[in-house]
């Protein structure tokens, strides 16, 4: 007798794993039964994700985060990871998705899956008001551009012929700036203008260029074999953009409507 239950409790076991195999160990159901859902963030990287005057973390991608734990139907808990090693831990299983503006790369798409996107932005480089030599992205080749190499944004400046000083955050990368240890610095015209916004007393010290048109950037990435759960953020994500709750939330934090082409 108890080598049959032995026996069955095999078979229950390789039917159960056969189960996950073919349902791509899809997360969704674990969020579900554990309540909330865990996003990766940076939390330092205004207006997307930061944290306000009062300690307390905020931003675009913060409440884009939790209307799609709203539609799940869970809580959410965020995990503010700096974005060198946030990737690491979406693979090492400590959270479910990544909500920080990130961009669709062909090498990423390799390991993850991405949402359809939900911002349209353009990229600018920012310069010294009194630098004359780049006026444009044709001229940042050889020159120096602080920005974190592990962002797609670092790519985009290796892409274009800049070296890089390489800098996690986009507070810190335009003080590099404005204290000459780099030439330029990338990001979104919308994060630039929020950093002058924040910090007036630079405005005059800084030339912002804008050097693309606007474009998909923001994707809410997950592992591979993870269908289920991504269908429920694309849901979510369509539903926040049909009822205009998107368009909301982009007037609120960034001034102007970014979530449509």
């Amino acid at each position: 007798m108890k080598k049959l239950i032995s026996i069955i409790l095999s078979i229950a076991l390789i039917l159960t794993a056969a189960a996950a195999v073919a349902e791509g160990n899809d997360s969704l159901n674990e969020i579900k039964t554990r309540g909330y859902l865990i996003v990766g963030t940076e939390g330092t990287w205004s207006p997307y994700t930061y944290h306000d005057e009062e300690e307390k973390l905020v931003g675009f991608d913060v409440e884009v985060a939790k209307l799609i734990a709203d539609y799940i139907g869970v809580d959410v808990q965020y995990s503010e990871t700096v974005w060198s090693s946030i990737f690491g831990s979406l693979d090492a299983g400590q959270i479910d998705l990544v909500v920080n503006e990130v961009s669709y790369i062909e090498e990423r798409a390799v390991k993850y899956d991405f949402s359809i996107p939900y911002t349209f932005t353009q990229r600018a480089i920012l310069v010294k008001a009194d630098n004359d030599a780049i006026n444009g992205l044709g001229d940042i080749a050889g020159k120096i551009a602080s920005n974190d190499p592990t962002s797609s944004i670092g790519q985009f400046a290796l892409d274009n012929g800049a070296e890089l000083d390489p800098v996690g955050e986009m507070a810190q990368s335009i003080s590099e700036v404005l204290n000459g240890r780099a030439d330029v610095t990338i990001n979104t015209t919308v994060a630039f203008a929020d950093y002058l916004k924040q910090h007036p007393e630079s405005e005059a010290l800084v030339k912002i260029i804008v050097v693309t048109d606007p474009a998909p950037t923001g994707h809410v990435p997950v592992l591979k074999g993870n269908e289920q759960l991504l269908n429920a953020v694309n849901e979510a994500l369509k539903k926040a953009q049909e009822d205009g709750t998107l368009s909301e939330l982009s007037l609120k934090y960034f001034g102007i409507d970014i979530t449509k082409e």
